[in-house]
């Protein structure tokens, strides 16, 4: 694993190489470790890899040692995940571009990555009107009151607005942040920031002391809807970045909430929108809404019926197949799975998400997984 981790690091370095293509290059190789060692001809195999991204991948390739590049990085950016690792976010990995760098600042609350407890997004403008702002705190104050750790961007308005309700409620709140997670923007979110990072989790795809850049907010917005089980659209104008992540969100599968308003505000032609598109409503009764939001099946949710000897297994995908078989009566770790299959953790850990939400596998405290 900690081999894995280095090459994921070090392919994250070269140029023209994002988070698309090293999902290709991972299901084409099987490791990052084997691409890295792969000639020009067999990285010119996958697909996206042309003649200047190979010339590009070979000059920088030669720079690089993956072991000493992970040491020389951890001194600066001591916590982040890859896709190797365990811990690494499941639903943002089951997304078509994950990060191959989540770094994170905070206090780490493992059942949000493992999928066990909701994550529900929350955008909106920068430029909230009363209403919006009303709403945000009391939909956030709700959803933390009921066990929902919110995510939202730490930008002014209704990002600011959805972190503060959640923490005065008790609760837990993500920050996916377009910065190295070391830098607070807009700098007036100074008290913000320190108060996320003691209850809760501060992330980014950029290293630190990454200053702020225009181009990294909109790809932030892809995680922010990764992590998320449903996405709840607070005022946003018609062009705004809570569309964008509207857009994520419906392109990952997730379920769009919007806030309906008058059709004449300018902050509510967004959300209006939405409705038109499909979004459902985020209506006066909450109770309604989280009740909508409950019934998102959960990841560590297994229905037993019918009973195991009536169950009929349906015909899996061969990487399905192979973890399924690797489960033995009893409960198996995830590492013995890792070493049983002979596939690599991220390969892994998406098997056993997918065999869970068809109901085929749960997972049991301690990262143990048994057949439903």
């Amino acid at each position: 694993m900690l081999e894995e981790r280095a090459y994921w690091l070090a392919w994250a370095q070269i140029s023209g190489i994002g988070p698309v293509l090293l999902q290709r290059l991972q299901q084409h190789f099987g490791t990052l470790a084997t691409a890295w060692n792969a000639t020009k001809a067999q990285l010119g195999e996958v697909e996206g890899f042309g003649l200047q991204t190979l010339a590009k991948v070979v000059e920088q390739r030669s720079r690089l040692n993956p072991q000493q590049l992970l040491i020389q990085h951890q001194q600066e950016n001591p916590h982040f995940w890859t896709p190797a690792d365990a811990e690494y976010p499941r639903l943002l990995l089951e997304t078509p571009s994950p990060p191959p760098i989540l770094y994170y600042r905070g206090e780490v609350e493992l059942s949000e990555n493992f999928g066990q407890k909701p994550l529900v997004g929350i955008v909106g403008t920068r430029q909230p009107s009363d209403y919006g702002i009303r709403w945000t705190r009391q939909i956030s104050t709700a959803l933390a009151k009921n066990g929902f750790t919110v995510v939202s961007g730490m930008a002014e308005g209704i990002d600011t607005e959805g972190h503060s309700a959640a923490m005065k409620a008790g609760g837990r709140t993500i920050a996916v942040v377009g910065t190295g997670v070391d830098v607070i923007y807009p700098h007036k979110n100074q008290d913000l920031y320190r108060q996320i990072l003691a209850a809760g989790l501060v992330v980014s795809e950029y290293p630190t002391k990454t200053p702020p850049d225009r181009t990294h907010f909109p790809r932030r917005n892809r995680i922010i809807a990764g992590l998320s089980r449903a996405i709840l659209v607070i005022e946003a104008p018609l062009k705004s970045g809570a569309l964008i992540t509207a857009t994520y969100a419906n392109d990952f599968g997730r379920d769009v909430y919007a806030l309906p308003g008058r059709i004449d505000d300018y902050p509510s032609q967004g959300c209006l929108k939405l409705i038109s598109q499909g979004a459902s409503l985020i209506l006066k009764e909450l109770d309604e809404l989280l009740k909508m939001l409950g019934a998102i099946p959960q990841i560590d949710t297994v229905d037993t019926s019918p009973a195991p000897e009536q169950l009929i297994l349906p015909i899996l995908l061969p990487e399905l197949q192979q973890v399924m078989d690797a489960i033995a009566v009893d409960t198996i770790p995830f590492d013995s799975l890792v070493q049983k299959t002979g596939m690599n953790t991220s390969s892994v850990s998406s098997a056993l998400l997918q065999l869970e939400l068809m109901g085929l596998v749960s997972q049991l405290p301690g990262m143990r997984y048994q057949k439903a």
